[in-house]
């Protein structure tokens, strides 16, 4: 019989592992396994213990020793990380019934697999999931469904779902109570515990956020909330490499059109929608906008607005905002009042002053349009520039060649986080304005080394570190 203490170890050592990658992937074990950004540690945190653990236990009865030192390189692989695992309930579920499995094989069955315990706790939450989603679901459901005067207005895009949800949300606030999906909510299962936690029962309207990585995501919150009204913004190629192609990517975002009470729909002309009495396709006169570091100015129907937001890419999610206010009955006056106290979403462009540096957050953004855009704003700084950022992530390679290529034009300092696309940058980026952070822990240090007071620093996609 093999070790007790050994076996319990490694159970929970690799399950940790496990559940954890799962958990960076929305608990798909198809992600994780031909989608992670690096796979590599898929064989040094699990398959090579694994191994390890079976030779040592098997051959010289000592996998208490693997188990040991497997629990010791997780220890420093977790120390690491900058996106541990979150001990959701469903983190918790699934570890009571992963203990309760090891120990019932390990006593009752003297079962010598150790990765049994594993894929019975996969399987048990999987059934307790569905169980408990579909209760969830029932509930939320009757929820909006008894909020008859509640407007819903469904938002999607590849770009910019996030700030367009809250522009119009501090658009409307003033006129209606409103009541947005918080953060960068999107999926169903986000959208169902945000309904029965924390949506009041007196919301006139519910700004939903929807997202999506495979077709038939955004019909399926389409179908559960059913919006009035509905917004696609910029379409581009945002995890193209789930999609494959752009048109795949359009047919997705326009799942949206699919819901039964639908009024009226605001769509970019990136989505290639057909115009018709309900669908209306909008997009932004590019001559009419002006972006500096202080305000970003647009015209909307022959009006001119303006926003203390950065970014030209935002006259895009502006537009789509103050189209459905204007449509909701707020005059332009009103709108633009409402414009003048907007603040930056956080992480998107987001300006911070500070030991005179000129610091653009711009760590959420993870599209070709909107970095673009903010090194196009960076230009403008008199002084010198300095840029830290992983590059894109899920797209192609002629996407960061394109971004290395621009920010050797624009900076002074280009710092690469990670090793994603090292080899890119490397080889556009000249050599003596190129450093690289291979820890986040030293960044700190970095910045304190190698900037100073006058200088822009721009952090453009702060991708975690599994990434």
């Amino acid at each position: 019989m093999i070790a007790f203490g050994g076996y319990i170890l490694f159970v929970l050592a690799s399950g940790y592992y496990l559940i954890t990658t799962l958990q960076w992937y929305s608990y798909k074990p198809k992600r994780v396994l031909l989608n992670h950004t690096k796979p590599i540690w898929n064989i040094i945190y699990f398959v090579a213990p694994f191994v390890a653990y079976m030779i040592a236990e098997h051959k010289f009865g000592v996998g208490y020793i693997a188990s040991i030192l497997y629990a010791v390189a997780l220890y420093f692989w977790f120390k690491g990380l900058d996106k541990p695992l979150v001990w959701t309930g469903r983190i918790k579920r699934f570890a009571t019934m992963l203990i309760i499995f090891a120990l019932l094989l390990y006593f009752a069955a003297e079962c010598k697999f150790v990765l049994a315990p594993f894929i019975l706790a996969w399987i048990a939450s999987f059934i307790v999931e569905k169980i408990l989603f579909a209760g969830f679901k029932a509930k939320a459901k009757t929820k909006i469904q008894n909020m008859k005067d509640m407007q819903v207005i469904g938002i999607t895009a590849s770009y910019g779902k996030t700030s367009i949800k809250n522009f119009l949300a501090h658009i409307l606030e003033g006129s209606f109570r409103v009541y947005a999906t918080p953060r960068s909510v999107n999926t169903l299962g986000g959208v169902i515990k945000d309904i029965n936690d924390d949506l009041p029962n007196d919301t006139q309207i519910y700004i939903v956020e929807m997202g999506a990585r495979v077709i038939g995501d955004i019909s399926e919150i389409t179908t559960f909330v059913n919006p009035h009204y509905a917004v696609v913004g910029k379409i581009g190629p945002a995890h193209i490499e789930y999609f494959k192609t752009l048109e795949n990517i359009s047919a997705t975002k326009l799942e949206i059109l699919e819901s039964n009470r639908l009024r009226e729909a605001w769509i970019h002309k990136s989505a290639n929608a057909v115009a018709n009495d309900t669908i209306h396709i909008f997009n932004v006169d590019e001559q009419s906008v002006i972006s500096t570091l202080d305000s970003t100015s647009f015209e909307v129907d022959g009006v001119e607005y303006e926003a203390p937001i950065l970014g030209d890419f935002h006259a895009i999610n502006l537009t789509a905002a103050i189209k459905v206010a204007m449509h909701l009955g707020l005059s332009s006056e009103t709108i633009q009042k409402r414009l003048s106290t907007l603040k930056a979403t956080p992480h998107r462009l987001q300006r911070i002053d500070a030991g005179g540096k000129v610091i653009l957050d711009d760590s959420f953004n993870g599209n070709i349009d909107g970095m673009m855009a903010s090194f196009a704003l960076a230009s403008t700084h008199k002084g010198r520039k300095v840029v830290i950022t992983p590059g894109l992530v899920e797209v192609d390679d002629e996407l960061n060649i394109e971004v290395a290529k621009r920010a050797n034009e624009v900076f002074d300092v280009v710092i690469v986080t990670g090793s994603l696309n090292e080899v890119i940058f490397e080889k556009y980026i000249d050599r003596s304005k190129l450093l690289k952070l291979t820890n986040k822990a030293d960044m700190q240090n970095m910045l304190i080394e190698h900037t100073k007071a006058g200088d822009l620093i721009l952090f453009a996609n702060d991708a975690p570190s599994f990434i």
